[in-house]
């Protein structure tokens, strides 16, 4: 009877776990948004120039301390490649356009006033957020959406077996032309780890189909995670 007591108890703890588990797993995302005092009694943003993403450190640099800025947060990073810069902001804009939730500006046409800014102001006294102003200003927008990528290790391995799993971070930054406000911020840190690493990822684990996942996937994964809790229309 002892015995069967036991296996109940297991069995209910198993149950426990695994329904904790379909209920709490999913990738981890840190997201601050503005105070309701700065924010818009109703926020709406139709149209967004899609500046995309800069790396926080480039290559050559070694790995220190980064001050955010637009927010101001200070956070660890990596020596990112501009290639892996280039194929981010790709990844973003067309996820954004697939989504067609908003009126979009393209990265290309962004970086053109942004060149077009710098270039005009020649003792270089403008401030990045006045940048962003401008950029947003020159489109009629009211909303440009930037963001760094602070880490980016490629996954030493195979699909199963790695020395080294992949590990993102990035950011995303909405903000608003006329101000400078940020309307929204999304923050995605990531390294991969096994279930049985961490039992409260499940989300990971099934949309890397049980496998290993390479960098591009881990951060398509985060990339989709921030983009549902961005403001739309």
């Amino acid at each position: 009877m002892c015995r069967n007591v036991f296996k109940k108890s297991r069995l209910f703890l198993w149950l426990w776990i695994i329904a904790y588990v379909l209920l709490n797993g999913a990738c981890h995302i840190q997201e601050t948004k503005v105070s309701d005092k700065k924010r818009m009694p109703r926020l709406v943003v139709n149209k967004v120039v899609v500046m995309g993403f800069r790396v926080a450190m480039s290559q050559g640099e070694k790995p220190d301390v980064f001050r955010d800025p637009l927010s101001g947060g200070i956070y660890m990073a990596e020596p990112v490649s501009h290639d892996v810069v280039e194929k981010m902001t790709a990844f973003l804009f067309d996820r954004l356009v697939a989504e067609k939730r908003y009126i979009l500006v393209s990265p290309g046409q962004a970086k053109g006033a942004f060149s077009n800014i710098v270039d005009s102001d020649r003792n270089m006294a403008i401030s990045p957020i006045k940048i962003i102003q401008e950029v947003g200003k020159t489109f009629g927008a009211n909303a440009v959406l930037i963001g760094h990528i602070y880490r980016w290790r490629e996954r030493e391995g195979t699909d199963y077996a790695v020395n080294r799993p992949a590990s993102v971070a990035f950011d995303l930054h909405l903000v608003r032309p006329a101000d400078g406000a940020i309307l929204w911020r999304g923050r995605f840190d990531k390294t991969q780890r096994s279930l049985f690493e961490n039992l409260f990822d499940l989300t990971t684990f099934k949309e890397g189909g049980g496998r290993w996942m390479t960098a591009d996937k881990l951060a398509m994964c985060g990339l989709k995670k921030l983009l549902t809790e961005m403001p739309g229309k």
